[in-house]
């Protein structure tokens, strides 16, 4: 696979699974601070190529083996970012887009805007993004602070701007018309379930929220459900 860059030449390291349905392909978007080597990216990637859906993984830039500096990066970028993947290597494909955390709220408004994705996936999605930097990191002062106390992971003031700008991500999701799927852990604390609750009161069908008892945010020991309602999405509308 040939080198993927965004709009700002920064390149965008990807892992790809291969598997039959050449004429989709599925795309999956990390969180705050993470990449795409986070183990629910993995385990989920592995398990729908061996069901047959091709998957890349993508850390965006800033993020994991990505050019780019942390401190740039927020949701307004990755969604330039994603729309840099889908087209270099989308073409003619049917796209799936799964984003965990921050990365559901870069599906929204990338499915929003962009008719190419055709089925979307949100895992403990962020909805109320400036509810969200309230939360976390009122105490943080931006340029100076660091995210969860992780030195790598600086607090900017241009990520909490961004965030705060974009408020929610609810008028975007109700102009959305494709399938989309909600799974959320009813345990999560740092994107709270209410923001699913939230976001499929707005939603056009077909839409499903499923909530994962005791599940926290990284739905770790969750895995296998997480793969068996994805796939049964998939299947259904990909």
């Amino acid at each position: 696979m040939l080198p993927i860059r965004n709009n700002l030449g920064e390149r965008l390291d990807v892992a790809f699974h291969g598997a039959e349905k050449s004429d989709c392909l599925v795309i999956l978007g990390h969180g705050v601070t993470g990449n795409k080597d986070r183990p629910l990216l993995v385990e989920l990637a592995d398990a729908l190529a061996e069901n047959g859906w091709p998957c890349v993984r993508i850390s965006f830039s800033g993020n994991g083996d990505s050019e780019g500096e942390f401190k740039n990066s927020n949701i307004t970028k990755e969604v330039a970012d994603l729309g840099a993947v889908v087209d270099q290597i989308g073409s003619g494909k049917r796209i799936a887009y799964i984003g965990h955390s921050m990365g559901g709220a870069v599906g929204a408004l990338f499915a929003a805007r962009d008719e190419r994705v055709k089925v979307l996936v949100s895992l403990a999605g962020m909805v109320h993004t400036a509810r969200f930097a309230r939360r976390e990191f009122s105490d943080v002062t931006p340029d100076q602070g660091y995210m969860w106390d992780e030195p790598d992971c600086p607090l900017s003031q241009a990520y909490v701007d961004d965030l705060t700008q974009i408020n929610n991500t609810l008028d975007a999701a109700k102009e959305v018309r494709l399938p989309w799927l909600i799974l959320h852990g009813t345990a999560d604390d740092i994107v709270l379930p209410s923001d699913s609750h939230d976001l499929i009161k707005v939603l056009r069908k077909p839409s499903k929220l499923v909530e994962i008892q005791e599940a926290k945010h990284s739905f770790d020991g969750h895995y296998s459900t997480i793969t068996l309602k994805v796939s049964e999405w998939l299947t259904q509308y990909l």
